[in-house]
C-alpha cells in the first residue's frame, strides 16, 4: 500500500471513503457548523438585549438571560475550535489529493518514457550519432571535391600567364603603330609652259553691261 493509502486509508473493498469523498463530507460539516454559529451569535445578541432591558426592572430575568448568553458563548467557542480543526483537515486532504494526482501523472509519464526507451540502448544511440557525424563529414568532402575545378587548371602558372598577356598587349600596340600613315612626298614641279589666263565668258561681259546700265539709270 502507498504512503498516501496508508495515511488516508487507501481504497480497499468497503474500507472507508476516498479522499475526495472525505473532503466533500468535511465541507458539508463545515457549512452546517457555520450556520449554527450564525444562529448562536444572533441568540447571544437577543439575550444580551434582554438582560439590558431588565437590568433595573427584573433582575431575575436579566440574570437568566446572562446565564444563557454565557452558555451560548461557550458553545460558540467550541464551534470555532471545531471549525478550525475541520478546516485544517480539509486543507490537508485537499493537499494530499493534489499530491496524489501529481504523483499519478508523474508515474504515468515515467511509464511512458520507459516504454519509449524500451528498445533504445545508450551505446546504440552513440553509435548512430557517430555514423551520422561520419556521413556528414563524407558529404562535405564529396561537395568540396565536386566544387573544385578538374583537369589542367590546377597546373597553370599565374606568372607565365601574366607574361604572355603582356606580350600580346605589346604586339597589339606595334600593329596599331604600323597602321598610322607616314609622311607623303612633295608634288613634282611642272615642266610645261604656264597656262594663260582664261578670258571672261560671255555671261561675265553681259553682267558688266547690266551693271553699267543700272548705274546710269540711278544717276
Amino acid at each position: 500500500m502507498s504512503f498516501f493509502g496508508k495515511l488516508f486509508g487507501g481504497k480497499k473493498e468497503d474500507e472507508g471513503p476516498t479522499t475526495g469523498e472525505a473532503i466533500q463530507k468535511l465541507r458539508e460539516t463545515e457549512d452546517m457548523l457555520l450556520k449554527k454559529q450564525d444562529f448562536l451569535e444572533k441568540k447571544i445578541d437577543e439575550y444580551m438585549l434582554l438582560a439590558k432591558k431588565n437590568a433595573s426592572k427584573n433582575k431575575r430575568v436579566a440574570l437568566q438571560a446572562l446565564k444563557k448568553k454565557k452558555r451560548l458563548e461557550k458553545n460558540l467557542q467550541q464551534i470555532d475550535g471545531t471549525l478550525t480543526t475541520i478546516e485544517m483537515q480539509r486543507e490537508a486532504l485537499e493537499g494530499a489529493n493534489t499530491n496524489t494526482a501529481v504523483l499519478n501523472s508523474m508515474k504515468n509519464a515515467a511509464e511512458a518514457l520507459k516504454t519509449a526507451h524500451k528498445d533504445l540502448d545508450v551505446d546504440n544511440v552513440h553509435d548512430i550519432m557517430d555514423d551520422i557525424a561520419e556521413q556528414h563529414d563524407l558529404a562535405n568532402e564529396i561537395s568540396n571535391a565536386i566544387s573544385n575545378p578538374v583537369g589542367f587548371a590546377d597546373d597553370l602558372d599565374e606568372e607565365e600567364l601574366e607574361k604572355e598577356l603582356e606580350e600580346l598587349e605589346q604586339e597589339g600596340l606595334e600593329e596599331d603603330l604600323l597602321k598610322v600613315p607616314g609622311p607623303t612626298e612633295l608634288p613634282a614641279v611642272p615642266t610645261g609652259a604656264i597656262a594663260k589666263p582664261v578670258k571672261p565668258t560671255a555671261k561675265k561681259v553681259d553682267d558688266d553691261d547690266d551693271m553699267k546700265e543700272l548705274e546710269a539709270w540711278a544717276s
